[in-house]
């Protein structure tokens, strides 16, 4: 898997990565500690705890797969950050069997809501582990996104599946556990203690372009990631997009 870092992930990744880069430069800013301690529930190999470990924070990766971790090591060591960055095996359910409670400037939860029975019990043990005013970054797969995807690939019925379905799933085949609107992501965040600060659309158009149009036509990446950028914060394209993220903050107790 390549990181956010590299042009070819940067389709993919690119919001999402400036969105938390500015999240963790505000919170560096707000502790006045140069290096943030970050945890990265379901982080597998590294693909966003490892530039990050780049920027010189400390990162703890929690995921269940050995080898994901395996792999994230020698990530890590071939970054030259392993001293920054811990694997642990574990998932967010059982979370503080593994970490502590409140011990970490910034969380993030991507790609982990989607295959947990229970969304809600994972995202309050994420927001658990964080500081007071603490930065949360979640980012789960988008209902619309894959409405959209099935019903230009011809499967009219797996669409409308997706979109009555109370998971958003297409069918037995669909690799998601489960898909959100933006409205059901930032509440499931306000339930578990956080301030939203932000919501974008992510993939938007990466998805739906074609690959080889993307790869041999003269500046049509670049051109796709303006794009990409232009229409993140749009709340009219987040009902299309494939994942959306949600960037806040962990809401001071006596906040409500």
């Amino acid at each position: 898997m390549s990181d956010p870092m590299r042009p070819r992930a940067s389709l993919r990744t690119a919001v999402v990565w400036e969105v938390l880069k500015d999240g963790l430069d505000r919170r560096v800013k707000a502790t006045g500690r140069d290096a943030l301690d970050v945890l990265d529930t379901g982080g597998g190999t590294g693909n966003f705890a490892v530039p990050v470990a780049r920027l010189g924070h400390r990162v703890t990766v929690v995921d269940p797969s050995p080898n994901a971790l395996f792999a994230l090591e020698r990530r890590a060591a071939e970054a030259g950050v392993a001293e920054r960055v811990r694997g642990v095996q574990g998932d967010v359910h059982g979370l503080f069997d593994v970490v502590e409670r409140e011990e970490y400037d910034a969380v993030l939860c991507h790609g982990v809501l989607e295959y947990l029975d229970d969304p809600a019990e994972g995202l309050r043990n994420a927001v658990d582990a964080l500081r007071p005013c603490g930065t949360l970054s979640l980012l789960a797969a988008g209902l619309g996104g894959a409405v959209l995807a099935r019903a230009l690939a011809g499967h009219l019925t797996e669409a409308r599946q997706a979109l009555t379905d109370p998971a958003g799933r297409w069918g037995e085949g669909d690799p998601a556990g489960r898909r959100f609107t933006a409205d059901q992501l930032t509440e499931l965040a306000r339930a578990a203690g956080v301030e939203v600060g932000s919501v974008h659309g992510v993939r938007v158009f990466a998805d739906l372009v074609p690959g080889v149009l993307v790869d041999t036509e003269p500046g049509a990446q670049e051109a796709l990631l303006k794009l990409e950028a232009a229409v993140a914060e749009l709340p009219a394209f987040h009902s299309i997009a494939t994942q959306l993220h949600v960037l806040g903050e962990k809401r001071q107790p006596d906040a409500g």
